[in-house]
């Protein structure tokens, strides 16, 4: 089953080509890590697949259902969840208060002043869930401004699957961590249900490497190439124009 699909999409900034008759199909369930250099399109991409942009032309759908009219909010809705490469958290409410306005935001109940959302049991107990999930139990009544930077990377996952999306796009998650703190979003990314496809931005190629089922490489707005880690690390055209043999270890040799 195909959980998101692009056809012949296209975005244009003037006379820049951001995006270019991007055709891709996202099946249901599997991890997919879309990489390339700065410039290749890939945040734009992500733009159009959540909402924040229109694109000139093509179509997105979700589950075959089109999309593409739609804005960010009710693509969130109907089960398009996204974090980005930047935090977007309210830094002066807990843990606990950002996941409950996310719930009450999920549901439709925008008219309810956040605070007493606290009050309501089903809420609050879905909110301890997710932060169990994303390994932000203890925190609950932690300020965000209080939190580490990897934590709060943590919530806005976390955040995302308030939502309860069918379809996930993590937006650079380790960007700017740890070590440490990337082994931590790590994890918590090969922990989530295959019940849920998710889409990546990544940079770290042992990230890309370990979770990825399938790989889409951008160049200047195109697919320069897919398939699974293996074949990525084994193409040529790959290594050639982005990663390099240093991506894969000096003392690797590409294959004939």
């Amino acid at each position: 089953m195909i959980a998101l699909e692009t056809r012949s999409l296209n975005k244009s900034f003037g006379s820049l080509a951001v995006t270019q008759d991007m055709s891709l199909a996202f099946e249901a369930g599997l991890r997919y890590a879309i990489i390339g250099p700065n410039g290749a399109g890939k945040t734009t991409y992500f733009n159009l697949l959540a909402g924040n942009l229109r694109p000139d032309s093509g179509a997105i759908l979700l589950e075959e259902r089109d999309v593409t009219a739609l804005d960010v909010t009710s693509r969130a809705r109907i089960g398009v969840a996204r974090s980005f490469q930047r935090n977007s958290l309210f830094p002066d409410f807990t843990v606990r208060d950002n996941l409950l306005l996310a719930c009450a935001l999920r549901a439709g109940r925008t008219g309810i002043f956040w605070r007493s959302m606290r009050h309501l049991t089903a809420p609050r107990a879905e909110a301890e869930e997710i932060a169990a999930e994303v390994g932000l139990a203890d925190t609950l009544d932690v300020p965000v401004r209080h939190l580490s930077y990897g934590s709060q990377r943590q919530l806005e996952v976390a955040l995302a699957l308030a939502c309860k999306p069918r379809v996930l796009l993590l937006d650079e998650p380790t960007s700017g961590m740890s070590p440490e703190e990337t082994a931590r979003m790590h994890a918590l990314i090969a922990g989530l249900p295959r019940t849920l496809t998710v889409i990546v931005i990544e940079h770290d190629m042992d990230i890309v490497l370990d979770l990825a089922d399938r790989v889409i490489v951008l160049d200047y707005g195109r697919v320069l190439a897919q398939g699974t880690p293996a074949e990525i690390r084994a193409s040529a055209v790959v290594r050639e124009r982005y990663l390099g043999d240093h991506a894969w270890g000096g003392d690797q040799r590409t294959p004939s």
